[in-house]
């Protein structure tokens, strides 16, 4: 996802100013939305210092009225800035709430100051629920947009013009980017850092947080690994254990039921059960998630990567593509790569 207004060396990013953040919070927001973000521009930060960088992330908390606001939990965040005050300037990431639809109704200045000052913000933001904010003023209409799973149908139906796109962790729509639930904030935050400053900058943040891999805009909130990882009877879930690890195998379901000591129609049956997916098709989801993810963290040509990850052809794998994301691979790739 390059970023046109990013650096594209780091003179360029030394001859910019510090770069503002503001993160819009309000009673109920969801506390790790705004702490999240804050913990990786502090980092960013402290590397930026560490290697004599000149420029630096100024984070500020803004509210509709400034001073101790109360979380959806028993954290409070101290907003600096009133809402009213605070004209945007680089990058802006609001906040959402678990109760959104009463945050709307007690929050109009949100959307409001949303509307006029969009456009003034290099990037404007929105952090899962807080899309309904952009939406309520009417900046994602025939745009793309994303929250969090739970939501999408109630914004789509609260919506109809807006575009939702359920399965993504953020998206960008030029200036305005939506996200997915809670941590996804932590993904965009890095992505703005990547952006920034550099890949390399990014993923030392993320080792700094022990965050196990900086997900890509484009991947979807819905792992196979962590779906692999809901309760199940040992044998299944060995099974996909041994799946993950060796996906550039042939992964045929009767040889699978064998390696589990089952028979094939048992094996189907208490797969399907556990998982909710038959295993055909939990080893396509699968390859098709290592595969975003090589098609967007490295180089390599599609059909190595088809090979990698055990399709048979990058024609098999472009077929998969088109019928889970309706993109190919390259389409895939050149829409949702967050390189600088």
């Amino acid at each position: 996802m390059p970023d046109t207004a990013a650096p594209r060396s780091a003179q360029d990013a030394a001859a910019r100013p510090a770069r503002q953040v503001q993160i819009v919070i309000y009673p109920g927001f969801k506390c790790m939305e705004a702490v999240g973000p804050v913990n990786v521009f502090t980092a960013a930060n402290r590397y930026l210092a560490a290697a004599a960088h000149p420029a630096r992330y100024e984070v500020e908390l803004v509210a509709p009225t400034p001073g101790p606001v109360q979380s959806e939990s028993f954290l409070s965040l101290t907003a600096e800035r009133a809402l009213a005050e605070a004209t945007p300037q680089d990058t802006v990431m609001i906040a959402g709430a678990l109760e959104i639809e009463e945050a709307l109704r007690q929050n109009p200045q949100i959307v409001d100051w949303c509307r006029r000052h969009a456009t003034q913000a290099r990037r404007f933001a929105s952090l899962c629920t807080g899309t309904f904010f952009l939406a309520e003023a009417g900046l994602l209409d025939g745009r793309r947009a994303t929250t969090h799973w739970s939501v999408a149908e109630r914004l789509q139906k609260a919506y109809p013009d807006v575009r939702v796109e359920a399965d993504a962790i953020f998206l960008r729509e030029e200036s305005l980017y939506t996200s997915a639930g809670v941590t996804a904030a932590i993904d965009l935050a890095l992505a703005f850092v990547e952006q920034d400053f550099g890949r390399d900058l990014a993923l030392s943040v993320a080792r700094d947080m022990v965050i196990y891999l900086k997900r890509p805009g484009g991947q979807s909130q819905f792992s196979a690994m962590l779906t692999g990882q809901t309760p199940a009877r040992s044998g299944i879930a060995d099974i996909r254990t041994w799946i993950h690890a060796n996906l550039d195998r042939k992964l045929q379901t009767g040889a699978l039921a064998q390696r589990a000591g089952m028979s094939e129609r048992n094996f189907v049956r208490q797969f399907s059960r556990d998982v909710g997916q038959s295993p055909s098709d939990y080893v396509m989801n699968a390859r098709c998630e290592r595969a975003t993810t090589l098609l967007l963290e490295t180089g390599l040509p599609v059909k190595t990567i088809a090979h990698r990850v055990g399709f048979s052809s990058d024609d098999q794998m472009r077929k998969a593509f088109s019928r889970k994301f309706s993109l190919t691979p390259r389409e895939y790739r050149e829409r949702f790569s967050t390189a600088a």
